[in-house]
């Protein structure tokens, strides 16, 4: 967890907006296992920790299906401690049946992927030893082979599984954006990430502090996706932390020379990215 806490850049929540909330609330609680740690009628917030939010859920009513081919979220990724501990949640996911989308073997990590009722793209991993990983001319090696299974599985029982562990983090986000030129230019330039790995002129890999990702941009939804209507299931936000309010305010300062939109409102300071997805740039 050395690369999702100081003094790094990285993100730490991710906010989403859902026409049902209750049932966004169970299945976060019962199936992903966080807890409750604020609620209200229109809102609720999850964490691992019991002290510190990894996910908000907020309540509209009326809400559109979340839209295709649009910018926005692809997954959030929520890192998990140990491989025993992926091993247990994958004993706990099987048991219950929920559906699997796929798993990954990434070569830096090991990931298990599926969605939630407002189909909200999940990702569930553990990173390998950081030491192990291979560099190339500053990039990171990385793969999508079959994760195995049974190996996984292996590592513990379904007697281990007990909710997510208390020092369980947001371990990255991939996003779809309309434009990678674009996209880069805000995240590296403006933001302060740098690039780890590039896939062709689709997707690209950024990170700080030498992590394999804290953030994904793709363009899988097509060149100039437009971003999703506001009365539809969708991203809402996404936290970044900074190490301080000074890089805090440089990151503001170059975002302004870049001409992105920035907010800021007492302490909190909200900017949006080309491709209309909002960060909350925190401290």
């Amino acid at each position: 967890m050395k690369f999702q806490q100081h003094p790094n850049t990285f993100v730490s929540k991710v906010t989403l907006l859902t026409g049902d909330l209750k049932r966004a609330e169970e299945f976060y609680t019962s199936i992903i296992g966080l807890s409750v740690l604020n609620k209200s009628p229109e809102k609720v917030s999850l964490t691992a920790d019991g002290a510190h939010p990894i996910l908000t859920l907020e309540q509209q009513n009326g809400l559109l299906p979340r839209e295709p081919r649009r910018t926005g979220l692809y997954h959030f990724a929520i890192l998990l401690p140990s491989r025993k501990d992926l091993s247990s949640f994958l004993h706990h996911l099987l048991h219950t049946q929920y559906p699997v989308q796929g798993a990954s073997d990434h070569l830096v990590s090991e990931a298990i992927y599926f969605a939630d009722p407002d189909g909200n793209g999940i990702e569930i991993y553990a990173d390998r030893p950081s030491e192990n990983w291979q560099w190339t001319d500053g990039q990171v090696e990385m793969a999508t082979n079959t994760l195995q299974a049974e190996d996984l599985l292996s590592e513990s029982t379904l007697a281990d599984w007990r909710g997510m562990p208390a020092d369980t983090v947001m371990g990255h986000i991939h996003l779809h954006v309309s434009n990678l030129v674009d996209a880069e230019r805000f995240y590296t330039e403006g933001l302060g990430f740098e690039v780890v790995t590039r896939y062709g002129n689709q997707a690209l890999f950024i990170s700080t502090g030498g992590y394999h990702h804290h953030l994904g941009l793709n363009t899988w939804n097509g060149e100039g996706a437009t971003k999703p209507s506001e009365n539809s299931v969708r991203m809402v936000s996404f936290t970044i932390i900074y190490p301080n309010a000074e890089e805090r305010q440089n990151a503001v300062s170059r975002l302004e020379k870049l001409g992105a939109e920035t907010i800021t409102k007492e302490d909190m300071i909200l900017a949006a990215d080309p491709s209309g997805n909002w960060i909350h740039l925190a401290v």
